[in-house]
């Protein structure tokens, strides 16, 4: 199943965006839903669910703006150091989005995709996981990647193990690393490093997120609570990208 970019040329200078200037993978850190819920007055599980409505209208925003990926840190490797009860409902929830989100991302066409230690998930999780990613997997849309149980050191150190092994049994030779070689052995070996990470609720903290590959990526950090993160704000992060100046450690010789 396959589905075109919603929104014509037209549509997105109406943005104030331009489609060649966009990014092509944005990663997001979606930051403030308990702090949400408290200010509230709320349990903190509350901006968890209000949280989704977030992730849902950007998914599709950037599915619509015809995104390669959009990668969203769910669930950090050291978020299992929360209240018991807060995790046993932050894991229904993702359950539940699972299950509840299928039909939408069939929809729009979008590939899924999680990265983390799945195995050490509820097996329930696990299996719902496997299902999304199997229906999707001939999708030619938008990559939507999901970052659960995922720690960058944790990630970079597995690789390094991956790597050691084949030196090891006399495969490859400490020589012929290269940084392409460690890439290749990272959760997200074929995808393409984040062009943009945006990070919410005033948070300047990279938080142990994809450390090897958003070495040249451009942060944007939004004042707003996850929950209240919608498509406008969005607009706002794209179009500062699209004007800074990406050198990638060279020099700027076109003025």
């Amino acid at each position: 199943m396959s589905r075109e970019p919603a929104y014509t040329d037209a549509e997105i200078q109406a943005f104030g965006l331009c489609r060649e200037r966009l990014a092509r993978h944005i990663a997001i850190i979606m930051d403030g839903n308990g702090r949400w819920a408290q200010k509230r007055g709320f349990p903190r599980i509350e901006g968890h669910r209000n949280g989704v409505h977030s992730v849902r209208a950007i998914v599709e925003e950037c599915s619509r703006l015809g995104l390669e990926q959009l990668t969203l840190y769910c669930f950090s490797s050291e978020n299992w150091k929360r209240p018991k009860l807060e995790l046993k409902l932050l894991m229904k929830l993702l359950r539940h989005y699972l299950v509840e989100e299928r039909k939408l991302i069939q929809a729009q066409g979008l590939r899924f995709r999680v990265i983390g230690r799945l195995e050490e998930l509820d097996p329930a999780i696990q299996k719902e996981i496997a299902i999304t990613e199997e229906v999707s997997a001939d999708n030619t849309g938008m990559m939507l990647c999901l970052a659960v149980n995922y720690g960058a050191r944790m990630e970079i150190t597995e690789a390094v193990q991956k790597i050691a092994k084949q030196v090891q049994l006399g495969e490859l030779s400490p020589e012929a690393i290269t940084e392409e070689t460690v890439a290749a052995h990272l959760m997200t070996s074929g995808m393409p490093d984040p062009d943009l990470l945006i990070r919410t609720a005033s948070e300047f903290r990279i938080s142990n997120y994809l450390l090897w590959q958003i070495s040249y990526s451009e942060l944007w950090i939004a004042d707003e609570f996850w929950p209240d993160f919608r498509e406008p704000h969005l607009h706002q992060a794209l179009k500062d990208y699209a004007n800074r100046d990406r050198r990638f450690g060279g020099l700027n010789t076109s003025s």
